[in-house]
């Protein structure tokens, strides 16, 4: 077997595309859909059957196990292989609608978030392609789950939606290579990157971080789906609707920097940690750029989806 060539069929065409050799993995595919729950008030984790189906409750399948996800990660393969058996056997099944979806992680060290990251995005504003990741942050206390509420802020009238794509750190590392950077990945989610335009544009001397932060204003989930469930992260439909109306309607492909491009970069800075979130970027199609511009208001509804990830819905209050 040739270790430095792929073959790839596209229409009637061979073509050989190259990749750096990698050693094989001996672990087990995982292919898993990760949830926090809460059932009879506590928190859980679980596994979905499958996209928006009945949830194992892995807690119960073995009591060992951490009932928070960032736990869980840190635990590493062992938690893994354990989750891997439990989907196996089928057991200790939770009907969905016994069950209160949380975030798919709620306490993260660290929230990164990527601007001005797709090539579509940048053209809709009329700026420069980055040649460097523009990085930001907010702050764990903005995350809530996949049909919690946005509560519009009293001190914020320009409050705007993004749809992006996120990913969470698997296991520790500083100063990461980006050909080893997809093995620190756990898996994939979908985030809806809040923001007040009023304050991150106009405000608090044009900082991003207030306008992005405010409570409620990161929902992610529905699940965390392991990466190997997921042909390609970087070639996938992104879309939002507010009120069912489609607002936002891109491809993954059009990120200027990659999942692996901005691991390697940011992991020169900072060490990454088992539950990291890194959010990725909107396409555009955002509510400041339309003319005139629209914002949320108080009883709208607000879906994000991602092919293959799924979709959260929230509703604003």
């Amino acid at each position: 077997m040739l270790g430095s060539v792929r073959r790839a069929i596209q229409g009637p065409q061979l073509i050989l595309q190259s990749f750096p050799r990698r050693s094989i993995s001996r672990q087990r595919p995982l292919r898993m859909r990760l949830l926090q729950f809460q059932s009879s008030g506590s928190q859980r984790i679980g596994l979905e059957l499958k996209a928006g189906g009945d949830v194992i409750d892995l807690n119960a399948f073995d009591s060992s196990l951490p009932c928070g996800m960032r736990e869980f990660l840190e635990a590493g393969e062992t938690a893994l292989e354990k989750a891997k058996s439990a989907l196996e056997s089928g057991q200790h099944v939770l009907k969905r609608s016994d069950i209160s979806l949380l975030a798919p992680i709620t306490n993260p060290e660290k929230i990164i978030c990527v601007g001005m990251n797709y090539v579509d995005h940048c053209l809709e504003q009329n700026v420069p392609v980055p040649k460097e990741p523009i990085i930001f942050s907010k702050f764990p206390s903005s995350i809530v789950g996949p049909s919690d509420s946005i509560i519009l802020p009293a001190e914020s009238e320009e409050v705007d939606w993004e749809v992006e794509l996120a990913f969470v750190i698997g296991k520790k590392g500083k100063d990461i290579k980006e050909e080893d950077a997809m093995d620190y990945v756990a898996g994939f989610t979908v985030a809806h990157d809040v923001g007040a335009r009023d304050w991150q544009m106009k405000k608090n001397g044009k900082q991003w971080l207030l306008g992005k932060t405010f409570d409620t204003f990161c929902p992610i989930g529905p699940a965390l789906v392991t990466k190997d469930s997921i042909s390609d992260p970087h070639c996938l439909g992104i879309r939002c609707r507010v009120n069912k109306e489609l607002v936002q309607d891109s491809n993954t492909s059009q990120m200027v920097f990659k999942t692996e491009a901005l691991i390697a970069w940011v992991s020169k800075f900072v060490t990454l940690k088992p539950g990291d979130i890194f959010l990725t970027g909107t396409p555009p199609g955002v509510g400041v750029f339309r003319k005139p511009p629209v914002f949320l208001k108080a009883g709208d509804v607000v879906d994000c989806e991602i092919d293959e990830l799924g979709i959260i819905s929230n509703p604003v209050l």
